[in-house]
């Protein structure tokens, strides 16, 4: 509400008496905090040094040594819902993320939008007084909002902050990210050759901005939310901190548990008498096949040797990362500014399995429903975490790295999935240090803490919007009180079809396993455990306390209700990725594209999955031309049209498999041409990929034709978007080096046509389209 002015107004201004009163910006409370939260990804709680693990972190440890680290804080179990619980400090389903941004299904706890009844944590600082900026990954925004042309209202500087450089998808190549600055993409600022990585990039910008803002603004705090890409895949490391650890993970993932059990209850983090959870725990009627854990005394020499390198290489991801966040970390102490200064330093869920049983070389492969070849890892041992992998662990070391619970990310019913490492550190306002914390707590209790800590309160209602009350509960009282009863009362948990709850001490999970495409929710058996006394989730005494299940069951069905929790959706990952969402642009069955503009996003380009399609590009060459006519995706999965050596290519690279889909022309002549390819697909492969024949074409003459198959899922999870006229960082085929420019002639258009008519037919029509435009 606007302030009344009380100045005095007359007809000359010096008869008259300001007031600014009205028009001057809110001032943060006296004395109010910088807030820095360090959000990881895919990291269970037995992995980092602080809480015994082998992945030394020595700047997680040094906050640890002067703060207070937290052993039952918990998460969502998977990242945009997580992530969005840190940014409005609602549950994930009334935040309407109930899964991953590119898997939402139209329903109003997953419809991936985030409501104007969640007002953003941004939003309320940045309201009263505060800085704001988000370094790093977001995978909050709608998959069709990345765009340069989309809708932005859930791009971060709309959701409250002043500043943004990062990702906006879920993942992306530590060496060759798709980057985005406040409002716009752009190119990465140097190249791995040069000592690119995305986590030091993060760090210098990071640095800049407080430098930018101490110049100018020194009075205001701030508060910064960094995003890594580490620890999710592709686990990309600097050579020199993954070879710190070789041979450290060589006995292998079953001993890691038994060793890192001992030490987290040595280190008091887990009580004496902490049991070990069984790998493979839940029963084969309701198992997802590809989050089975292959014993390690089962696995072939070739096997330990590749899964202990893979370790390494995440190791050294998670440790080189943790040295650029204590570079973060040492400017705020040389100029100050740590002291009055809270660090949040966290992960967003547990351990991830999505590299299955087998470990992969590229995980695009989990997402393509693909299986991983343990010949074709094995001739990428010694480039694993190099920018020619796009490398992930097998299910043993996430189950090892969320030591000692059930299971790991995604399962939402089990700690494995869900508790997590929390850090808390502040000089300033907490006296005890190096101390643990026993209390119960989650995610959507950060928010209510850093407003208790800045004096602030989330409106009742903002912007004309009345809000959705905050559920969560301050965690201050726990910074000086080490036995101090847990404040929260109750914790509902779903994702991707699995369900559980915890309540004063007690917890609930249905049995059923998430993606496993198996319903029948009605028929899942509900285990109980007495958390209290059972930290690790290993005692199931149902059968000792149906009331106790009844009830629990009861609150479950109550918080779902109540907070959009339902339906259920357990369908695969290849189902939910491939589900038809609305677009801001109609469907059509022809897309032209023209050199000038940058990439195209893939959640936005022109679908070819599992289609037939074509290509048609108009061009006029002049002698000596070359460069990419058209590309889209990676060395890990793509295609594109290009000349090269004075011969038109088209190259299909299927999930990075060896070797390249290659089709080529004979010697081309100067002048104006349509060159263009035509993909008929006649049948699905043994993974539902599409199996058909290529016909490369010279204006109306097939030039080369074979067989050749493509991917059904997409070719990355995001970024690496489709180009007209270059290539984007990381090259579709290895035969050039990106961006490999067209020059040498002029390209009019390029089409891209999914309709059923002839390649012959369109021909004519598309290039009419083109020059008519």
């Amino acid at each position: 509400m606007t302030k009344e002015f009380n100045g005095v107004i007359n007809l000359d201004v010096r008869d008259s008496v300001p007031d600014w009163t009205p028009y001057e910006l809110p001032k943060a409370p006296d004395g109010a905090p910088n807030v820095l939260v360090v959000l990881y990804d895919d990291t269970g709680m037995a992995c980092w040094s602080p809480y015994g693990g082998r992945v030394n972190m020595p700047t997680a440890q040094r906050l640890a040594d002067n703060g207070l680290t937290y052993t039952q804080w918990h998460t969502t179990a998977l990242c945009s819902p997580t992530r969005s619980c840190f940014l409005t400090g609602r549950d994930h389903t009334t935040n309407r993320i109930a899964s991953i941004m590119e898997t939402t299904n139209g329903y109003p706890g997953n419809a991936g939008r985030i409501p104007d009844e969640c007002a953003s944590i941004g939003h309320i600082l940045q309201d009263n007084g505060y800085s704001t900026y988000w370094l790093g990954k977001d995978h909050d925004v709608p998959e069709e909002d990345i765009s340069a042309g989309g809708n932005k209202s859930r791009w971060p500087l709309q959701m409250g902050f002043d500043r943004f450089y990062g990702f906006l998808g879920g993942e992306t190549n530590n060496w060759y990210p798709d980057l985005c600055e406040d409002n716009h993409f752009i190119e990465q600022p140097y190249t791995p050759e040069e000592g690119y990585h995305l986590s030091k990039d993060l760090a210098d910008q990071a640095i800049t901005m407080l430098r930018d803002q101490q110049a100018s603004n020194p009075s205001k705090p701030w508060y910064m939310w960094f995003c890594p890409g580490a620890n999710h895949a592709p686990h990309h490391s600097p050579k020199e901190y993954a070879d710190k650890y070789k041979g450290m993970f060589d006995d292998g993932y079953d001993a890691y548990r038994q060793w890192v059990l001992d030490r987290m209850i040595e280190k008091g983090v887990l009580p004496e008498g902490t049991e070990l959870t069984p790998f493979n725990p839940i029963a084969e009627e309701q198992q997802n096949p590809i989050d089975w854990v292959k014993p390690w005394d089962e696995c072939s020499d070739d096997e330990k040797k590749l899964f202990s390198r893979m370790a390494e290489v995440f190791a050294g991801f998670s440790e080189y990362t943790d040295a650029q966040v204590g570079r973060v970390i040492d400017y705020l102490e040389e100029t100050g500014q740590l002291e009055n200064t809270i660090v949040f330093y966290c992960a967003d869920n547990g351990a991830s399995g999505e590299g299955t049983a087998s470990g992969s070389v590229n995980e695009n492969k989990y997402f393509n429903n693909y299986p991983d070849d343990l010949a074709e890892n094995l001739t990428m041992l010694d480039k694993l975490g190099t920018a020619d992998t796009y490398n992930h662990y097998p299910t043993g070391w996430a189950a090892a790295f969320s030591t000692p619970f059930q299971m790991f990310k995604r399962y939402a019913q089990y700690a494995g999935g869900t508790c997590d490492p929390m850090i808390i550190s502040w000089p300033k306002g907490i006296k005890a240090k190096g101390e643990l914390r026993h209390q119960y707590h989650h995610v959507t209790d950060i928010v209510p803490t850093i407003l208790d800590l800045a004096g602030l309160e989330m409106p009742e209602v903002y912007r004309g919007v009345e809000q959705i009350p905050l559920p969560g509960v301050s965690m201050k009282y726990t910074f000086d009180a080490a036995d101090a009863p847990t404040q929260k009362k109750r914790q509902y948990y779903t994702i991707g079809g699995t369900r559980g709850i915890w309540q004063d001490g007690w917890k609930a999970a249905a049995t059923h396993a998430p993606l496993n495409n198996k319903g029948h929710f009605d028929q899942d058996k509900w285990e109980l455990y007495h958390v209290d006394e059972d930290r690790s989730e290993s005692k199931n005494v149902a059968d000792q306390h149906p009331e106790k299940v009844k009830e629990l069951i009861d609150a479950w069905f109550e918080e779902a209700n109540d907070k959009n929790g339902l339906p259920l959706d357990d369908r695969t990952v290849m189902e939910m990725l491939t589900v038809e969402r609305p677009q801001a642009e109609p469907p059509r069955g022809r897309y032209i594209y023209y050199p000038g503009s940058g990439a195209v996003p893939e959640g936005v380009a022109v679908n070819v999955r599992g289609r037939s399609y074509k290509i048609i590009a108009d061009v006029d060459l002049s002698e000596g031309a070359e460069g990419v006519i058209f590309a889209h995706g990676s060395r890990f999965g793509g295609h594109a049209l290009f000349i090269q050596d004075g011969k038109l290519h088209y190259v299909y690279n299927f999930l990075g498999i060896p070797p390249e889909q290659t089709f080529v022309s004979d010697k081309l002549t100067p002048g104006p041409h349509a060159l263009g390819m035509e993909f008929t697909r006649e049948k699905a492969g043994p993974h539902k990929e599409s199996v058909g024949t290529t016909k490369l074409y010279v204006d109306d003459q097939v030039v080369a034709e074979g067989p050749m198959r493509a991917q059904i899922g997409k070719f990355t999870l995001c970024g690496d978007g489709l180009c007209v006229g270059f290539d984007s960082a990381d090259s579709v085929s290895r035969t050039y080096k990106a961006p490999f420019t067209f020059t040498g002639g002029k390209i009019l258009g390029v089409g891209v046509d999914v309709s059923d008519e002839s390649y012959l037919d369109l021909e004519t029509e598309a290039l009419a389209a083109m020059s008519r435009d």
